[in-house]
């Protein structure tokens, strides 16, 4: 496991669990994750229960789970951790893509989803994403997210309503994406407030989610 102290600049590393029930492949993400990424893996997992547990014990920054867990599987765990106030930001990996597991684990809360068959350099991106608050979605999912709903909400929304979306889904701050867009930090949290009400999303992540189903920002 990595060592938070050596990451460079002297941040913090950010901190993640991973949650599989194959050791091995248990083992090779772990390991990967661990080796020069800057994020140090606080906890390793072999089924649900187990996960579920060392999250709200650990609070790491996100976990990466296995869809298809023993005892409670990852949509579950979303779930829970949602409900339950719980800040780590959840990414689901299977070898499986199916539309309808995509959209029901961003339903479900979680912030990313990836492919097992993708490469592995991809994970490290995809957690720095989500732990920066964005949402990650492989790119091999696009063809599937597009068969969305029709964009009946997002047809409201502006065009600085829709960068800044854009923005934040990339794990972009609201001062990251002022400087980006030469507008005030103030101005994008009213731009955020009602991309929200506009796509009757609770939270930041919501709405993101709600624009990935319908294709607006893949």
């Amino acid at each position: 496991m990595a060592d938070a102290s050596a990451s460079r600049n002297d941040q913090p590393a950010l901190t993640c669990l991973v949650a599989d029930d194959h050791p091995a492949i248990l083992d090779a993400i772990s390991r990967f994750l661990g080796s020069g990424t800057e994020i140090d893996v606080v906890g390793l997992a072999a089924d649900g229960a187990e996960a579920f547990a060392k999250i709200e014990a650990l609070r790491p920054d996100v976990a990466l789970i296995d869809v298809a867990m023993p005892q409670l599987n990852g949509v579950e765990i979303a779930r829970r951790l949602l409900e339950d106030g719980v800040e780590t930001g959840v990414i689901l990996y299977s070898g499986h893509g199916e539309r309808a597991l995509v959209l029901e684990a961003l339903d479900a809360g979680a912030r990313g989803f990836v492919l097992k068959g993708g490469p592995l350099s991809d994970l490290p991106r995809a957690v720095r994403i989500v732990a920066g608050g964005g949402t990650f979605v492989d790119a091999e999912l696009a063809g599937i997210l597009t068969r969305a709903e029709p964009p009946t909400q997002l047809r409201n929304l502006t065009q600085r309503e829709r960068e800044v979306l854009r923005l934040l889904a990339h794990g972009m701050r609201n001062d990251e994406v002022a400087q980006r867009l030469s507008i005030s930090p103030l101005t994008v949290g009213t731009h955020v407030k009602h991309v929200m009400e506009k796509l009757q999303a609770d939270t930041r992540t919501e709405a993101v989610a709600k624009a990935l189903r319908q294709s607006l920002i893949l």
